[in-house]
């Protein structure tokens, strides 16, 4: 347990990490935003515009198997760190993570899941003119939020898995 001003906070039993493709949603977007404090905003024309033409590069969006690289790569990470994977879905603009980390923050395990699915992505992509020099594929930071109850946990693995388009689509079998 720690201690969270006067009353005392179990730890989180998950993570719920969710983080965007490059250029996917941008400051101003029609479907509202979120700044850097987490502050929601309504839709701004003229900031998302503003935001496209500053972009360094186009905006991602990810194919299948790009989506089954991602998700192969953060299941890997996992295993490595030992962090329990409860549930990964790749869609094409953006990624959902269920994970439990007792050993790391949120912010970490974030950032080190994204890293290696940058990994993944320019691995896959050597040797193709379109991404071989891509320097970003995610916006920077994403949302990590903790799963404090059962059923709250169960929600958010049910949310991903099942609420988000269903399964990747996988690769036909050679």
């Amino acid at each position: 347990m720690r201690d969270v001003g006067s009353i005392a906070q179990p730890d989180p039993l998950a993570y719920f990490l969710t983080w965007t493709t490059y250029g996917s949603w941008l400051p101003g977007d029609e479907r509202g935003w979120v700044d850097g404090q987490g502050g929601m905003h309504v839709a701004e024309p003229l900031r998302a515009a503003a935001a496209r033409r500053n972009m360094k590069e186009h905006a991602v969006l990810l194919a299948g198997p790009q989506r089954v690289a991602v998700e192969r790569s953060i299941a890997a990470h996992c295993g490595v760190r030992g962090w329990h994977l409860h549930a990964a879905q790749c869609l094409t603009q953006h990624v959902h993570v269920v994970v439990t980390a007792v050993t790391a923050s949120p912010e970490e395990v974030l950032r080190q899941l994204k890293a290696w699915c940058t990994r993944a992505l320019r691995q896959m992509d050597r040797g193709k003119e379109s991404d071989a020099a891509r320097r970003r594929w995610w916006t920077e930071g994403g949302s990590r939020r903790h799963v404090f109850r059962e059923g709250d946990l169960a929600s958010v693995i049910a949310y991903v898995t099942e609420c988000q388009g269903g399964p990747t689509p996988r690769p036909p079998s050679p």
